[in-house]
Order: structure tokens, then C-alpha cells, then sequence
């Protein structure tokens, strides 16, 4: 097998081990005994990649669903208005960044240094190997921060769907991973079903409009976010997974992004902008340290399943986020689903569960 296509399975394997591991040599010999051992083996081991996944995934909703709420209570709500800020809205996007890296990096640098022995001294991977992806994930970050006062909730929808295909072309860009034809039409079935699903179950009446501005910003994040997860899988590929483990990605990825936001705040000087805000809004601070609290335990959920996963089963995660907390909320509110949405719903999840059990297949397979 060529390398494109080992790292094209390697991509894509929702609930499959990564075969660097060592865990899924292909049996030799015809004894009956031997097969029946190796089928239990793989059967096994996908159920245990079953747990792993549901982990990364329910500790991927519980922080993100947090803070995207705290994030648009952020940056969408007029507050008391301040001499800086007469519009009552929250000045800096830049800082929302910034809090978010500041807990992190401090999360990361303590874990490093329980499991590691220091914090940088034992680590593999040069903290420069992840300047590229702090970069993309502080302007990704960013760009949805901006984009929130300028976009109708079905255009984010639209955007925020769509990020499965942008991804794997990105993964062809940065690792050469050819993607089968196949799952290019999985990928934009899912971004119909959750594009159809989300606009179907909330009235956009009291939406923002969009602006030309909003639409450059989500294409901004978009892209961004794309290049993020894939060079973070190519240090995991390049370093070795064993090597480089959740909390020493999310120190390298923080340690540049810190520096990076913090010359932002400087040059922009939003600095006094927003002690001034945090004055006479105490309460936005709060929200502030909620918002760096569930991102931390975020990037850790996301790091761990990028390593475990793969970019592209991580996207799908995230993509699917908005659909969980659309029901949520219409369990919480005794909120109606329309049929558009129930069809949406069934496209996205007949999708996944026909991957899990191909991906379930294909192991069990393997062993015979």
C-alpha cells in the first residue's frame, strides 16, 4: 500500500485504531482457534475505540456547547455603554482570544510539567513546529468572534457546515491524503443534513443581517480552521504519535498563540478599552472566565481526538455540535422540530452510522 492511501485510512477511521499502534497485524497461519482469537481481539478493540470515541465526543459537546453560548452572550448582547463602547457592545474580539489562551496555556504548562517532567526540556516536537497552527487558530478564532455581529444565523449555518470538504482538500494540500470519491459524498451529505436540519428549526426573524464584511470573515474562519486540524495531524504524523501527547500540542500550539493575541491587544489598544468596559460591565468578566474555562477542557478533547481520530472524524464532531444543541433546546423548551429538520437529522445520522458499521466491517475483516 502507498503512502497516500495509508494516510488516506489513517484520515478517515471513525472508530478504528491507528494501525502505528500495533494492534491490528493481520494473522498468520489457517488455525481455527488463532482466527477466533483475532476476530475477539479487533471486536474488542472496537468497542474500546467506541468508549474512546464517545468521550472525545460527549467531552467535545459539553465544552463547546458552553462556549458558543457564552461566546455569542459575549459579543451579541448590549451592555452598559462606555465612552469607548456607546453601542453597548463588547469591544475587543481580540481579547475574547486572548482569555481563552491565557487558561490554557497555564492548563498546559502544569500537565506537561506532572507527566512530563518539565515543560519544555523532555518535549519532541520544537514549540516553532506549532507556530503555523497557532497562527491559524488565532485568526480562526478570531474571525468567528468578528463575524458574529455581522451575520444572519442561516449564512453561519452554511459556513459552519460546511467544513468537512474544506478540510480534506486541505489534508490533500498539507499531507497528500487522497480521499476516495466516496467519502467527498458522504462529507457533503452530512453538510446538507445539518445545514438543512439547523436553518429548519430556528426562525431567523430577529437575526442579524448580513454584511459583505460578515461573509469575508466566515470565509476567513473557515479556511483557517481547516488548516488548523491538519497541521496539527501532520506534527502528530511528522513527531510521532506516541511522542507528542494532548497537553504538550496544546502548550506549543498556546505558547505562540499568547504572543501572538497579546501584540493584538497592544497595537489595537483594546487594553484600556476594555478595563473600562469590565468597569462598568463586571458581569462581562465572568462570562469571559466561563468562555477560557470550557475552552481549555475544549482544546484538550480536541487535541485527543485529532490524535486519536484524525482530522476529518474531528470536523464531524464539531459539525454536528449545532444539530445536539438544537435538541437540546427543544427538549429544554417544549420546542417543536419541523419535518425539513427530521430529514436533515436522518441524512446526517444514516451517514455516520453507515460509516461506523463500513469502518466496523472492514476490521472484523481484516482479521479473517
Amino acid at each position: 500500500m502507498d503512502a497516500s492511501a495509508s494516510s488516506s485510512n489513517s484520515d478517515m477511521k471513525p472508530l478504528m485504531l491507528d494501525s502505528t499502534n500495533g494492534h491490528l497485524g493481520i494473522p498468520k497461519g489457517s488455525d481455527d482457534s488463532s482466527n477466533n482469537s483475532s476476530s475477539s481481539d479487533a471486536t474488542n478493540d472496537f468497542y474500546l475505540q467506541v468508549l474512546r470515541f464517545l468521550f472525545c465526543f460527549t467531552g467535545l459537546q459539553i465544552s463547546y456547547l458552553t462556549w458558543g453560548y457564552m461566546q455569542e452572550l459575549i459579543m451579541t448582547t448590549t451592555f452598559d455603554p462606555t465612552p469607548s463602547a456607546p453601542d453597548g457592545k463588547f469591544p475587543s474580539a481580540a481579547f475574547c482570544v486572548f482569555s481563552n489562551r491565557f487558561l490554557a496555556i497555564i492548563v498546559a504548562m502544569i500537565a506537561v510539567r506532572i507527566r512530563h517532567g518539565a515543560v519544555v526540556a523532555n518535549n519532541v516536537a520544537p514549540l516553532v513546529a506549532f507556530a503555523p497552527c497557532a497562527l491559524s487558530n488565532t485568526m480562526s478564532s478570531w474571525s468567528q468572534y468578528a463575524s458574529l455581529r455581522y451575520v444572519s444565523f442561516p449564512v453561519q449555518t452554511v459556513f459552519k457546515s460546511s467544513k468537512i470538504i474544506p478540510v480534506m482538500i486541505m489534508g490533500k494540500v498539507l499531507k497528500g491524503t487522497n480521499y476516495p470519491m466516496a467519502q467527498y459524498v458522504e462529507a457533503l451529505l452530512i453538510t446538507i443534513g445539518v445545514a438543512v436540519f439547523s436553518i429548519a428549526s430556528k426562525s431567523s426573524d430577529s437575526d442579524t443581517a448580513t454584511e459583505v464584511v460578515g461573509l469575508l470573515f466566515m470565509c476567513m474562519y473557515v479556511c483557517f480552521d481547516c488548516f488548523t486540524s491538519q497541521w496539527q495531524d501532520k506534527i502528530y504524523v511528522k513527531y510521532g504519535r506516541a511522542n507528542v501527547d494532548p497537553y504538550q500540542m496544546m502548550l506549543g500550539v498556546n505558547s505562540s498563540a499568547i504572543l501572538m493575541t497579546t501584540a493584538g491587544l497592544v497595537m489595537g489598544g483594546d487594553i484600556p478599552k476594555i478595563i473600562e468596559f469590565f468597569k462598568v460591565n463586571p458581569s462581562v468578566f465572568q462570562y469571559n472566565v466561563i468562555t477560557a474555562i470550557t475552552s481549555a477542557s475544549g482544546q484538550l478533547f480536541i487535541y485527543t481526538t485529532i490524535k486519536e481520530f484524525g482530522p476529518i472524524v474531528f470536523t464531524i464532531i464539531m459539525t454536528t455540535r449545532q444539530m445536539i444543541s438544537i435538541c437540546i433546546s427543544s427538549m429544554l423548551f417544549g420546542h417543536s422540530m419541523t419535518w425539513k429538520a427530521l430529514v436533515g437529522a436522518m441524512l446526517v445520522f444514516g451517514v455516520l452510522f453507515y460509516q461506523i458499521r463500513k469502518k466496523y466491517l472492514a476490521k472484523r475483516g481484516s482479521t479473517r
